[in-house]
């Protein structure tokens, strides 16, 4: 049995996380899933059970299409205001290991500012 490839597009900030799978090239979408369509409440849509749960569904998704190998590349928000990721993107790795998915790489790709926009605050600082 050959096994397929897929990459998964994962995108987490605090409000959400979006997850997109592709084929190799990244032109096709194999299938899109996010934390808002798991979950009942939207403010629970950027939490760790909302990724859980979205990645345990493209999970089965990908293993209707015979994909069992997986790149993840993850990004955060960026910019010069947060450079973190939101609480769902290791969650979400986490869930799809324990589907049965190899996880062959993971990537950060998260947009770094190079000095690009004005930091809040004014010229004067934040005045107490």
């Amino acid at each position: 049995m050959m096994t397929r490839r897929a990459i998964i597009n994962i995108f987490s900030s605090y409000n959400n996380i979006l997850m997109t799978a592709t084929d190799l090239t990244g032109a096709e979408t194999i299938t899109t899933c996010s934390g808002g369509q798991v979950v009942k409440s939207s403010k629970d849509s950027g939490g760790q059970f909302a990724a859980t749960r979205a990645a345990e569904k493209m999970a089965d998704d990908l293993k209707d299409k015979d994909f069992t190998q997986l790149i993840i590349k993850y990004r955060a928000p960026g910019g010069n205001l947060s450079n973190n990721t939101g609480p769902g993107a290791q969650a979400a790795i986490r869930a799809l290991t324990r589907a049965g998915m190899t996880i062959t790489r993971i990537e950060d790709v998260t947009p770094i500012a190079h000095d690009g926009t004005k930091k809040k605050g004014g010229r004067r600082g934040r005045r107490v």
